[in-house]
């Protein structure tokens, strides 16, 4: 029997079985509530990055300081995400996990793949039109447009295969915070276990499609004039297909090999 007053992490067998629990569900989930859950992460994920764009805007921190403290900003969204309680396209590439033991038809798992990515969409670029409509980007006499837009120039400005790599990165950082919060029996932990990794990617300039959904439209409502629709698809395709693999491959699958069902682990 499992002992519901101890306060120590899930090991890490445990978390598998989570993980796996949750993807079946993830997997099964009506259409509607999927997508729905979607919108929601595209808007918490856009309001982290937005918090983001403000908190580095003329900080006069330093290189490493500023993109440290930035990124503690952005895991905002992936702490509404799990906390709150939404579908991310990125944290479900863990969705792989179920699909390995053949507890999800392949069917499934791209239902889900491709509702929860159509409404991270359309709740990042709400919340990009959002954001604009504000205000936001006058704030500081223009300085947070001004950020807007070098973020988005910058991601603009990456060599397909940077973009990809950096995809891939990003995403088995995001992954493996989902995972640690599978680990955690409190909000305190799950919010700490969130922080570090997410911290990291951003702090290393990884890539992250959803976030992407929201930062380069806001460049271009901000006013940038090199950000143009073939530039910012190429994008989005090869961030996501990086996110992918490093979630769907380096995490999921990876530990899959170690804790697939049947094995002995001892």
């Amino acid at each position: 029997m499992t002992d519901t007053n101890n306060v120590d992490a899930y090991a890490p067998r445990e978390i598998a079985r989570r993980v796996e629990t949750s993807g079946v569900a993830k997997a099964h989930l009506g259409t509607m509530p999927t997508l729905l859950l979607g919108v929601l992460a595209g808007a918490f994920i856009a309001l982290g990055a937005v918090f983001y764009e403000v908190v580095i805007t003329n900080s006069g921190l330093g290189f490493g300081p500023e993109r440290l403290l930035g990124g503690m900003a952005f895991s905002l969204g992936l702490v509404l995400v799990i906390i709150g309680g939404a579908e991310l396209f990125t944290g479900n590439s863990l969705i792989v996990f179920a699909w390995c033991d053949r507890k999800i038809k392949t069917a499934s798992l791209l239902r889900n793949w491709v509702l929860v990515y159509l409404g991270n969409f359309l709740g990042a670029s709400i919340m990009a039109l959002a954001v604009h409509w504000s205000g936001i980007h006058n704030l500081s006499d223009g300085a947070v447009g001004a950020t807007a837009m070098r973020v988005a120039e910058g991601k603009m400005a990456l060599a397909p295969m940077e973009a990809f790599v950096r995809g891939i990165l990003c995403n088995v950082l995001v992954c493996l915070a989902v995972w640690l919060c599978f680990a955690a029996r409190s909000v305190v932990s799950k919010i700490v276990a969130i922080v570090f990794p997410v911290s990291a990617f951003v702090a290393l300039g990884f890539e992250h499609s959803v976030a992407n959904m929201y930062l380069i439209p806001a460049g271009w409502l901000a006013g940038s004039e090199v950000i143009n629709a073939a530039g910012y698809g190429m994008n989005l395709l090869v961030v996501t297909c990086g996110n992918v693999i490093g979630g769907g491959v380096l995490v999921g699958g990876v530990y899959w090999l170690i804790y697939r069902e049947n094995r002995p682990l001892n």
